[in-house]
């Protein structure tokens, strides 16, 4: 391991392996620690043998800062086990070895000094409950060398240097998957290359849906049938190719990336909770992009609390009829399928009562939305995440097919749309890391071509140490992604890893944007230039599919069950 002001050496079987000991070295002393953590939380928390709702609120801080604590943790094992495998294949070079030495020095000296829970909350292990003698684990000399030598500014400039040498690389560091996904990445990024990047600018500042055309050549490179099963017409491809492709059409404009979203929840309902007729129905029409879905669940006063959900549906005949309120839905006017989350059990006010449609509509068009009886809605103006726009939905004795009632069961509601969430968070989580990776693009440009003071931005060691750490948090979220992403492609239970991913990858997104921006200057601020775009983009990711807050109080949860 280097000193602060010496160049990083040549790679060498020997120093690579060193590096290896050193960072497996210290995950056991991070492990006893996160133990000691979980127990001191538990004893906030817990009452009579059991977790209370009351007490982890009172003590959200320390419940919300385990969780962090806990995502850096997984991250770092994640990032172990990356190294591990592309040193067995031979592709663990001097790039890979430096985001890993910094990513170890940073998150582990962010454990035990506080961890950035977001620009403005810092989290302390003592805000846990720990002591310093409950921290003198982490004393050990792995810990030590790592915090003191693994992330220095000489360190930082020289991964900054074999980026700009490898410019043509698609991404910083070899990402650790196989050649078939990296040969899906590639086109995927030619796409967005080309049809995508040069027109995202203007779609976003004129505010206009992506245009069909556009749509309709993501259908024909499988977008929307990517991990839909074969037999109802799509790919049936891993999680992971879900994964690689959001990554890559984020990265040309979150709007893109995220269409695709869309059809992963609806046929992720219908896979795991419609009936025979109804996976029959739908899903070939989904995988073909014939039939466009929007997910219609959020309302005016409830926000994350979908148990307190009040729009109603009533029984007629053998149809239902809709009526209440919806807000923060996307993409809402020009598709043809809604999947609307409804009460149908009357004096009911919590999960129990509640079902899910497949609500069909007529696609509407700019002029005329909404050309359905008994639904109307307006367009929410939003900073960013344009290109599907935002609407509110209101239901009057809106009709829907008998046949439509998702499973043909009702009270279901809530657990069909939990059967989804591993992965919509797994899929935020790549688009995080799209997002992400459009702001380094951004930043390293400009940097490069930006001349302050008779040489270029990226030579001055704050700006070049901004790029270095946004390329090294980018491959810990995507490591963290790809690994929750394995874990659900092998029918195990992965809401905690996907939740962690989605968790991290947001804040890298928000923290890669905002320096991205930083590094433009004044000139980041003039809606002309992408960044702003980005920037505004990238907030929108600690919001949706789960505020972090959220996030972390589940995650939280999860670990103390």
């Amino acid at each position: 391991m280097p000193h602060d002001g010496q160049q990083m050496p040549a790679a060498s079987n020997h120093i690579l392996q060193d590096l290896l000991d050193l960072t497996a070295a210290a995950l056991p002393a991070v492990d006893a620690v996160l133990a000691t953590a979980k127990s001191a939380l538990a004893a906030m928390v817990t009452e009579g043998g059991r977790v209370s709702a009351g007490h982890l609120e009172t003590h959200q801080t320390a419940a919300h800062g385990f969780a962090w604590f806990a995502t850096y943790a997984q991250s770092l094992h994640q990032m172990q086990n990356w190294a591990t495998r592309l040193q067995a294949a031979d592709k663990f070079g001097e790039t890979e070895q430096l985001i890993h030495q910094i990513a170890f020095g940073e998150y582990l000296w962010q454990i035990y000094g506080g961890i950035q829970m977001n620009q403005g909350e810092v989290v302390r292990l003592q805000d846990i409950g720990l002591s310093q003698d409950d921290m003198r684990p982490l004393m050990v000399p792995a810990v030590t060398t790592l915090t003191q030598q693994g992330n220095t500014q000489a360190v930082r400039t020289r991964l900054v240097t074999l980026m700009q040498e490898q410019a043509a690389n698609v991404t910083v560091g070899a990402s650790g998957l196989d050649d078939e996904l990296e040969m899906i990445r590639e086109q995927f990024r030619r796409f967005s290359v080309e049809k995508v990047e040069p027109y995202a600018h203007d779609w976003h500042l004129k505010d206009e849906l992506i245009p069909m055309e556009v749509i309709t050549e993501m259908a024909e490179l499988g977008v929307f049938g990517l991990t839909i099963p074969e037999e109802y017409g799509g790919f049936g491809l891993s999680k992971a190719s879900m994964c690689v492709v959001s990554e890559e059409l984020s990265r040309g404009y979150i709007g893109v990336g995220s269409l695709g979203t869309r059809s992963e929840i609806a046929a992720e309902l219908i896979l795991c909770g419609g009936t025979d007729a109804q996976k029959e129905k739908w899903l070939p029409g989904l995988a073909s992009a014939e039939i466009l879905p929007t997910a219609v669940f959020t309302e005016p006063n409830t926000g994350s609390d979908l148990g307190s959900l009040r729009t109603r549906a009533r029984k007629e005949g053998d149809d239902w009829i809709i009526s209440g309120n919806k807000t923060w839905i996307t993409h809402a006017a020009r598709t043809h399928v809604m999947t609307v989350l409804a009460r149908t059990i009357p004096d009911t006010d919590n999960y129990k009562g509640l079902s899910m449609f497949l609500a069909e509509k007529t696609p509407g068009t700019d002029e005329d939305p909404w050309q359905d009886p008994g639904i109307s809605g307006g367009e929410i103006e939003v900073l960013g995440y344009r290109g599907m726009k935002e609407y509110t939905l209101n239901f009057d004795d809106f009709k829907v097919k008998g046949e439509n009632l998702l499973g043909e069961k009702e009270g279901q509601g809530f657990k069909q749309l939990m059967q989804t969430f591993e992965s919509a968070r797994i899929q935020t989580a790549a688009r995080a890391i799209g997002v992400a990776q459009s702001a380094l693009d951004e930043g390293m440009r400009y940097a490069q071509d930006r001349k302050q003071f008779g040489k270029p931005l990226i030579a001055f060691p704050r700006v070049s140490g901004k790029l270095a750490m946004m390329a090294v948090e980018i491959m810990v979220a995507r490591q963290l992604t790809y690994f929750s992403a394995n874990e659900k492609d092998n029918d195990r239970r992965c809401d905690l890893e996907a939740g962690m991913a989605k968790l991290l990858g947001a804040r890298v997104a928000w923290a890669c944007a905002d320096n991205a921006l930083q590094i433009h200057g004044g000139n980041g601020f003039a809606l002309e230039y992408k960044i702003s775009r980005i920037l505004c983009d990238a907030r929108i990711l600690n919001i949706f599919e789960g505020a972090a807050e959220i996030q972390a109080q589940v995650i939280a949860r999860r670990l103390l069950d």
